[in-house]
């Protein structure tokens, strides 16, 4: 069962009926428990960003995609993984919540190509790398979407993720913060597909250059 009480705000889309259909989807019978351990892991008190809110934001943003993609089931699934395991010192975060999909899948007997897909799409969310496919690149670029919201919701964004760190020093939490958004504004672009580089790419940079100077 459910540790924590209090979600309804978190489950308009992130919810058991919703988790139901997309096992059905992937040929997999209806179960509890995995759903339940999924709710409780982005319910960790120490999660101000990296939380069901931003699962449902992802799985909205996939809903409202209007790209052609193949197997939406298979990045819905990866989208619900993909931060289940979260800690602020680990290096591993994407391949740990990978691992955990991957056992998931397997002791359903999905299809080892499915799992491989998934279990890319969700290592594809360290952002470390170009793509290989389009269904890659739109995981990364949902992923990503917070960065072309609105100032004031960009604003909420990184006071969260700071949060997140309030154990690190604010010194090194600043010097780190600082070169992991440099990092993305040296890109060519922030976004794979030039979809998601119409809708935010814009935003996006001055969002990041505006928090640069605000940690300098």
């Amino acid at each position: 069962m459910l540790e924590i009480q209090g979600l309804q705000i978190w489950l308009r889309h992130m919810n058991k009926d919703r988790w139901d259909k997309l096992l059905v989807t992937l040929g997999i019978e209806a179960e509890r428990q995995t759903y339940d351990s999924l709710i409780n892991a982005y319910s960790e008190t120490h999660r101000a960003y990296h939380n069901a809110t931003h699962i449902n934001a992802c799985l909205v943003g996939l809903d409202n995609c209007e790209l052609s993609l193949q197997q939406v089931s298979e990045l819905e699934i990866a989208f619900w993984f993909h931060d289940a395991i979260y800690k602020i010192h680990s290096r591993t975060n994407e391949e740990d919540s990978a691992a955990w999909a991957v056992r998931f899948l397997q002791q359903e007997n999905v299809d080892a190509g499915v799992v491989s897909r998934i279990n890319q799409y969700i290592l594809d969310t360290k952002h470390n790398a170009k793509t290989n496919s389009l269904e890659s690149a739109v995981v990364v670029d949902i992923d990503l979407g917070i960065l072309g919201t609105e100032p004031e919701v960009y604003a909420d964004f990184e006071t969260a993720i700071a949060r997140e760190y309030h154990i690190v020093p604010k010194m090194i939490f600043r010097k780190k913060r600082k070169a992991v958004l440099e990092s993305f504004l040296r890109r060519e672009s922030v976004y794979q597909t030039d979809y998601y580089q119409a809708l935010y790419e814009k935003q996006a940079r001055a969002n990041l250059q505006q928090a640069i100077e605000q940690l300098s």
